[in-house]
Formats: structure tokens, sequence, C-alpha cells
């Protein structure tokens, strides 16, 4: 049966958070002060990423919630112990700084626009409803999606095939009716594949590795590739080169 809808992951799929991320920290180490303590913004920046990795497995694994991952992330990284209001205050003048580089990748809309009338759409992100509601907002795409879940309000994370399922119940399609498009190359790639979605893996920079398996992710470089995995009828986006 044909691909009847398209689920997305939203950071690094279709917003550059990895970007808008390593500005915004930039921006905000600086106006607090605290670029003195390390040799170079890159280095302050590469610690904030892995604190950030290690809070976000927590919160996945259901070892803290939503906030206070959020909240164990700036603990982590000044190494204080703040009570969750300064924690809370800290980070929400981060976000300050970050969501003013907020953008989509430029080849988010094309590939929307040619797929609007094909396919039905849905997000199904590892955040929450509050972050990425406003996020969808602020870009100019909310209205793109007849469905948006996430994982703070689920209760399950992707890659746990119960995320996956969740996206495919809310549209009322079978999985193998579904594709979904993310980033990472285990969380939604495997984790899509296993789940019984079309997965494909949008890996622009091409430095990640997926061991070869059968029934695995497609793998694109941009998102003007999808229609022709999607077997779309459109005049948009070319073959996959890496199938």
């Amino acid at each position: 049966m044909s691909i009847r809808a398209v689920v997305w992951d939203v950071d690094d799929t279709l917003f550059d958070y990895t970007a808008a991320d390593r500005v915004g920290m930039r921006v905000h180490l600086e106006a607090e002060g605290l670029l003195d303590s390390y040799d170079s913004v890159e280095q302050a920046i590469v610690r904030w990423r892995e604190i950030t990795d290690r809070q976000w497995a927590r919160f996945a694994a259901g070892e803290l919630t939503f906030q206070g991952q959020r909240r164990d992330r700036v603990r982590v990284f000044l190494g204080e112990e703040l009570s969750d209001a300064d924690a809370d205050a800290w980070f929400g003048r981060y976000v300050a700084h970050y969501e003013t580089a907020w953008a989509l990748f430029p080849d988010v809309l094309p590939v929307l626009d040619a797929l609007a009338a094909s396919h039905r759409h849905g997000v199904l992100s590892n955040s929450s409803i509050r972050v990425q509601d406003r996020k969808l907002r602020v870009l100019g795409v909310h209205d793109r999606f007849e469905v948006i879940l996430c994982a703070a309000e689920l209760g399950v994370s992707k890659p746990e095939a119960g995320a996956f399922l969740a996206a495919c119940d809310a549209l009322e399609l079978a999985p193998h009716q579904v594709a979904y498009v993310g980033d990472h190359p285990e969380i939604d790639g495997r984790g899509a594949a296993d789940a019984g979605l079309l997965s494909v893996w949008i890996d622009r920079e091409g430095v990640h590795t997926l061991g070869d398996a059968p029934g695995g992710p497609h793998r694109i470089a941009s998102l003007a590739e999808l229609p022709a995995v999607l077997g779309a009828d459109t005049r948009f986006g070319a073959p996959s080169t890496f199938g």
C-alpha cells in the first residue's frame, strides 16, 4: 500500500537546532560572564552539548521530567546546587538568546509545498508540546501538520516503537502507510524502521554511520530527495543517492 502520511521530527530535521543552540549559547555565555572559565567559546559549547545529551538521555529513560532535565543541565554546567527557580531563570535567559537564531532549513518549505496535496503530515518529537507547538508557530509551519505529538506528554520516547505507533494511531493509519523523517540514525532512523514505518533518515552532513540491515532507513542528504523515496507524484526532488 502506498505511503499516505509523513511524520516529521523537528529539531535538526525541520528546524536548525544545532546552529540556533550554538549561537544562542555563545551569546548567553558572553552575557553571563562565563567565557573566562573556558579556553574558547567552542570548548564551552561542546561541554553544554555533552551535558544536554546526558540529561536528555535521563529524561528519555523516565528518570527526569522534561523541566527536570533542563534544570539539571544548568546545575551540572555551572557546578552549582541551584534552586529550581534559579535554574529555570538561567535557562530562560539562555532560551531568549537561542530563540533569536531560530530558522527552518532551506529545503523544508519546498518539500512541504511539494507534498502538501499528496500526503498528510504530522510531527513526533522527543520534546514537549509546549516547546514544539510554539516553535512551529514562530517558524510559520504549525498549520502544515494535522497532529503534533511529543514524548513529554506521550510518556514514551523515540526510539521506542510505542512513540511511532502513537503517531500512526493519531492519523488513523497503519505503520506501513506512514513515513517517518528524522535526523538521528538510531533514534529516528532505526527506531521508525523497527516500528514498521517507512523510515527516512536525513543526514545533511554525511558524518554519521549506520550499519546496513534489511528494512532499515532510507538515507538522504537533502529533503529534495524525499518525494522520490515516497514515490510521490511531484516534479520536485531527485532519486536518493544512498538507497
